[in-house]
């Protein structure tokens, strides 16, 4: 395990890399110290125009189980739900020029979910959409409760699938392989927990 130090928390570890098969991917725990955590958290869950999107699942209109907002350069389309961009706001202009720096990537768009409690979800999924190229890194930020994030790869069943606990103010590195070869998804949870937000960063070029 190799690890790059951190830059907005000087108590953080840096970059851990985590073994994926395939793919690669980079976890940082501690982003932002807990004090930064909680104060982007507040403002972004007032600050954020949220809203509750259909999806369309084996040919079904399905309200997805969480609060979602897209921010960005451009728009962006998925399982046939179509989200015109709305413009960046400082708060989170200023989160895209940090995870910038730190990730090494550059990111003209940025999906935001909010799930309210243990009950709202993300299911099985890969971020393959023909905007973010063939092979896209996604840089994954995470702010409020704990949840766990689930991997297992596309092919393979061979191989394990993977759980990480992704905490306030982790930031996770979705890089080369991730989506051509893994799917992943947030679970329910069975005990109760809180509200969570979660900023996927991405580059929407043509389709």
């Amino acid at each position: 395990m190799t690890r790059q130090a951190g830059l907005f928390d000087p108590a953080a570890p840096g970059f851990e890399e985590i073994e994926l098969a395939d793919a690669r991917m980079r976890f940082m725990p501690r982003f932002y110290d807990p004090a930064e955590a909680d104060r982007l958290f507040d403002l972004l869950l007032k600050e954020t125009d949220w809203r509750q999107e259909s999806v369309v699942i084996a040919g079904q209109a399905r309200q997805q189980p969480r609060l979602c907002a897209w921010i960005g350069d451009v728009g962006y389309a998925y399982s046939g739900l179509s989200l015109a961009a709305r413009a960046w706001s400082p708060t989170l202009a200023r989160i895209r020029q940090q995870v910038e720096a730190a990730s090494g990537h550059a990111y003209n768009s940025v999906l935001l979910n909010l799930y309210r409690n243990e009950a709202d979800a993300m299911g099985w999924h890969s971020d393959s959409e023909p905007e973010l190229g063939p092979d896209p890194a996604i840089a994954s930020l995470s702010l409020g409760a704990t949840r766990s994030f689930r991997l297992r790869h596309a092919r393979r069943r061979d191989l394990r699938p993977l759980s990480l606990a992704l905490s306030h103010g982790s930031l996770l590195l979705m890089e080369s392989g991730v989506q051509r070869f893994w799917r992943h998804a947030v679970p329910r949870e069975s005990a109760p927990c809180g509200p969570r937000i979660n900023l996927t960063f991405r580059w929407i070029g043509a389709g």
